[in-house]
């Protein structure tokens, strides 16, 4: 069982840069990839970005690359997502999850619970 805690979640002028914190427990997180989905109101829930367990491999949706860095830090059972240039379609529920590498949600079957990122004008 793996229980994942997201934060950094906040308000943010466009242009801005925020850092998404996902913090696990319950098991040794280098057993996972784990990936980065966001929800806006409304929409489906979409992939971002995914890391492999080592972290040696990622990938991102379009939508993200160039601004968007996945990193983790298995020592300390936490997952970074770096946004920089955050646009007004950024904002979303921001949700971290672990399981197979992949950029679907079921390849992924432990969830956080999300934390909110609104990017304003």
């Amino acid at each position: 069982q793996v229980q994942l805690h997201e934060s950094g979640g906040g308000l943010v002028q466009a242009g801005g840069s925020l850092r998404l914190s996902c913090a696990a427990s319950g098991r040794i997180l280098s057993m996972y990839a784990m990936g980065w989905f966001r929800q806006a109101p409304g929409k489906e829930r979409d992939f971002v970005a995914v890391i492999s367990g080592s972290g040696t491999s990622t990938i991102y949706a379009d939508s993200v690359k160039g601004r968007f860095t996945v990193s983790r830090d298995n020592a300390k059972n936490t997952v970074y997502l770096q946004m920089n240039s955050l646009k007004l379609e950024d904002t979303a529920v921001y949700y971290c999850a672990a399981g197979r590498w992949g950029m679907v949600e079921s390849a992924f079957g432990y969830w956080g619970q999300g934390t909110q990122v609104t990017v304003s004008s």
